[in-house]
């Protein structure tokens, strides 16, 4: 199911100023290896019509679901307890050379650890959403929302911990939220 983007793609070609790698990481030996444990059932089929946030998946009211491979559903158990889920996902149709982006809402370029781009060398998202159900049998979570494509591979699911995750004074340059 992964592929390796192609850089000439249209929708990551570049903008002035951005830098990309040297050796395209999607085509370097892996230093670890990682399974998918499921994927995403999602409204989204092509990129320009997902959601560029999670915020902004919410907004459309449009819910999504985390389909969980047989084998790995027994760890579900115990995920029932929480209200939200952080979920982890693979975002196989992004590309992972540029280390400098110029986003198309910023004035400047930026790096890419410094921003929430899908772009970047291990291109992992990271989505805390509202569980509405889970059928652990099924391997199923309904959740609120998502901004991903729908198919995106699912690396992990963890229970959201407000008490642990939460940081209320959290700011980027200054405003709350900002991206």
């Amino acid at each position: 199911m992964t592929r390796a983007p192609d850089s000439t793609e249209p929708a990551f070609g570049p903008r002035e100023g951005e830098v990309r790698l040297e050796r395209d990481p999607a085509q370097m030996a892996p230093d670890a290896s990682v399974v998918f444990i499921g994927h995403v059932v999602s409204p989204w089929k092509l990129r320009e019509e997902c959601p560029k946030n999670m915020r902004a998946a919410r907004e459309t009211g449009k819910a999504a679901r985390v389909q969980i491979d047989s084998a790995y559903r027994p760890g579900l158990a115990g995920l029932e307890r929480a209200s939200h889920a952080v979920v982890l996902t693979w975002l196989d149709r992004s590309p992972r050379n540029l280390i400098v982006q110029k986003p198309r809402h910023a004035a400047d370029v930026k790096g890419v650890f410094g921003l929430r781009s899908p772009a970047r060398p291990n291109p992992i998202g990271l989505h805390v959403a509202r569980l509405l159900s889970l059928d652990i049998a099924a391997g199923i979570l309904e959740i609120d929302a998502i901004d991903v494509l729908d198919g995106t591979p699912i690396v992990d699911l963890k229970p959201y911990m407000p008490s642990i995750d939460a940081f209320p004074d959290a700011v980027v340059d200054g405003r709350e939220g900002s991206r």
